[in-house]
């Protein structure tokens, strides 16, 4: 059996704490992820630009002052291949974004914020600025902790990736 196959034999018995906690993870992250497009969208709502979604603001957000491809962004933020390139045809659409041909891949397309694109950027980084400012007082959320977190998710990620990559 290669390396890539190995499994936890059977008569490991798996800590009740571990098991109890990482479903409880997976349940959060998830979620988290659910509210943080609600609390987008509410933004978006409460700043008359409500004709856009959540999804479709944050990619505007990660876009920022640069030129990228679908497959930037797939690569960057983990996008979904079919939900990036239908949602940026939409932001082109509507007039968030600007695109034009790559001059080294003709293949590929590299989009940016119009000033419109850039106006609902504003509005985003505006939200996470109040959230920053009373993240600690309010949340009790302070730099280590979200440090810790975040090297937990991290190699978490990677465990993830590695499951996928080298089929765990």
């Amino acid at each position: 059996m290669g390396l890539a196959q190995k499994q936890p034999e059977p008569s490991t018995k798996i800590d009740g704490s571990l098991t109890s906690e990482y479903l409880q993870t997976l349940t959060l992250v998830e979620r988290l992820h659910r509210q943080l497009l609600d609390v987008v969208k509410n933004e978006l709502d409460r700043t008359s630009y409500g004709a856009i979604n959540s999804v479709q603001a944050l990619l505007l957000f990660n876009i920022g002052d640069e030129k990228m491809t679908a497959g930037e962004l797939r690569s960057r933020g983990h996008y979904l291949g079919s939900n990036v390139s239908y949602n940026l045809k939409k932001l082109v659409q509507t007039g968030y974004l600007s695109h034009q041909p790559s001059p080294t891949d003709k293949r590929a397309v590299h989009v940016c914020l119009t000033e419109k694109g850039q106006q609902v950027r504003a509005i985003i980084q505006g939200l996470f600025d109040r959230q920053l400012r009373a993240l600690e007082p309010v949340a009790n959320v302070g730099a280590g902790d979200l440090q810790k977190l975040n090297g937990a998710l991290l190699r978490l990620e990677r465990y993830w990736c590695d499951h996928i990559r080298f089929q765990l």
